[in-house]
């Protein structure tokens, strides 16, 4: 059972028994963080651009995110070779899924709430593309043969109608040091 904290009967301001302080709304979460850059609010589009459909046909890599119906959450890691990503227009697109661990921990919480999100990262790039959406699970379509890689059909794919497509700052990747093989622990 994941672990929460209510933080709405606490209040703002409230001190946990170890001392942490919570924050208790919208409000103090704005007063912290200051106004967004109005460049930033006007980076959120909900169909694909050329800039979009560039990074998707070189990312070999991405995080899927979902919720069940509860709120309870999960981020897999979804990956293929570059261009992996079947575009079928501006505001849809669909991921194969490929052999792994037959959990379906994402296919399961997208049958009782479609919404997902994805992270799309190229290894050593600097950008990071965020796309939020509807997800449906379909187990065949014609478009399933152009996503067949070594002979294999996928049995079933994720297709995302997109609601927010949003490049983010690559300032995480480079305090992270996550593309700097000198930052890389080796034990």
């Amino acid at each position: 059972m994941p672990h929460t904290i209510d933080t709405a009967e606490k209040g703002p301001d409230a001190a946990t028994e170890e001392g942490w302080v919570e924050l208790g709304s919208r409000t103090e979460l704005r007063e912290l963080l200051g106004e967004p850059w109005p460049v930033v609010i006007e980076k959120v589009h909900d169909r694909l651009t050329d800039k979009d459909r560039d990074i998707l046909s070189r990312s070999p890599f991405c995080l899927l995110a979902t919720s069940d119906a509860d709120g309870n959450c999960d981020v897999s890691p979804r990956g293929d070779t570059a261009g992996f990503t079947h575009i079928f227009d501006s505001g849809t697109l669909a991921l194969p899924d490929r052999p792994g661990n037959r959990r379906g921990d994402s296919f399961h919480n997208i049958l009782d709430n479609p919404h997902a999100g994805l992270l799309y990262l190229i290894p050593g790039g600097k950008e990071v593309l965020r796309i939020n959406g509807r997800a449906r699970i379909l187990t065949d379509a014609p478009f399933f043969d152009a996503m067949t890689r070594d002979d294999r059909r996928p049995a079933l794919a994720l297709v995302l109608e997109i609601d927010e497509i949003y490049l983010h700052c690559p300032q995480a990747l480079r305090r992270s040091g996550v593309w700097d093989p000198a930052s890389w622990r080796t034990e």
